[in-house]
């Protein structure tokens, strides 16, 4: 979901998508930008500035009640991350799944921060949000787990056996990244008025002897800061995480389910068969809430505000409450085209509207 002018090459067609979009979306002044444009007179930073604003204007059009802008100023999650942090080497490019990569690096001493862009990025987008906005954050375990360790199990010499060395290097490698990185660029957030902060941890269950420790790590990270946290997980066996997940001090719990659901209508067990994993939340009395996912962003398919409403009340249903189901994606909506991401998120919306006034109708 990259704004139309972020492309290596602004064409014609991309001028007429920016001016197509500053319409329909109503972004103020969009003039002034196509008129940059076909001049070619602009800078990069400036057109991530505009770019934010576009993406903003669309999650607003939508309809969502808490906004972001699409991470238009990042470059990938990992590697936006780690091109802050000192200490670290890029390697080369890995695949990620289809075209999608990411720029792997080593670490070859401890982490420190170089820079932190995160805070005029949330600046940028608190002055021109007409909503509530939330930060995504890639977190500490998957910074560690998509990382090259050439420092720590260096560092940790040859007493014991290499298994016990290596799980004592990966645990100081994901604390220092919780504590050393991370955790300072969330306490500026807040500092600066961020008052949602999501954690982005999808390689938790990549080893699942290391739940424990992404947890812990998390806790750490978090720990007496006050905001409202949220952890995301996608693309997973979510039953590796527990019992560890419980102990996880967030408020809510944002997972994938639409990618692994039917698309037919109802609220039956055959029709819902992605959403069956909320079972283990519910035996296990998770305090969190959840945000399963009811949109799936790896396919153009437009799901109808009516299955989004269904999978949302079979949510409520196996979970038992109501109150704790959210409505949101998969994931992020990077790889589809905005006509696409937009009439997924008002569908999106209209269909959590049609839940809630199912629920509470008396």
């Amino acid at each position: 979901m990259r704004a139309p002018f972020l492309r290596k090459r602004i064409d014609e067609r991309a001028v007429a998508e920016t001016e197509y979009w500053g319409r329909v979306l109503g972004v103020e002044e969009y003039q002034v930008l196509l008129e940059k444009l076909r001049r070619g007179e602009f800078a990069a930073e400036e057109l991530r500035d505009w770019a934010s604003l576009y993406a903003l204007r669309l999650h607003e059009a939508a309809g969502l009640d808490v906004v972001w802008d699409g991470e238009q100023k990042r470059i990938e999650m990992y590697e936006h991350a780690m091109r802050q942090v000192g200490g670290v080497e890029f390697l080369g490019k890995v695949k990620v799944w289809d075209a999608e990569t990411y720029n792997k690096a080593a670490i070859r001493s401890k982490p420190r921060i170089l820079e932190n862009s995160y805070v005029s990025e949330f600046l940028f987008a608190k002055k021109h949000a007409r909503r509530e906005v939330k930060v995504p954050l890639t977190g500490p375990y998957t910074l560690a787990e998509w990382s090259f360790d050439e420092y720590y199990v260096a560092k940790a010499g040859r007493q014991g056996s290499l298994i016990q060395r290596r799980r004592e290097a990966k645990r100081e490698m994901v604390f220092d990244l919780a504590l050393e990185i991370v955790r300072p660029v969330v306490h500026s957030l807040v500092e600066k008025g961020a008052n949602r902060i999501q954690i982005d941890e999808p390689a938790a269950t990549t080893k699942p002897d290391e739940v424990q420790l992404f947890v812990e790590a998390f806790n750490e990270l978090v720990r007496g800061i006050s905001a409202r946290f949220t952890i995301h997980i996608c693309y997973s066996d979510y039953s590796l995480l527990f019992p560890h997940i419980l102990e996880a001090k967030s408020h809510e719990l944002s997972i994938e389910c639409a990618n692994r659901d039917t698309v037919r209508a109802g609220v039956e067990h055959e029709n819902r068969r992605g959403y069956q994993v909320l079972k283990l939340f519910r035996d296990y009395s998770a305090s969190f809430a959840i945000a399963p996912g009811v949109i799936d962003v790896h396919t153009d398919f437009i799901e109808p505000p009516e299955l989004v409403r269904d999978r949302l009340l079979y949510s409520a249903q196996l979970l038992g409450d109501p109150s704790k189901v959210i409505a949101c994606n998969d994931c992020g909506l990077r790889t589809r085209r905005w006509e696409v991401a937009l009439r997924k998120e008002k569908n999106l919306v209209e269909g959590a509207r049609m839940a809630r006034e199912s629920v509470e109708k008396p």
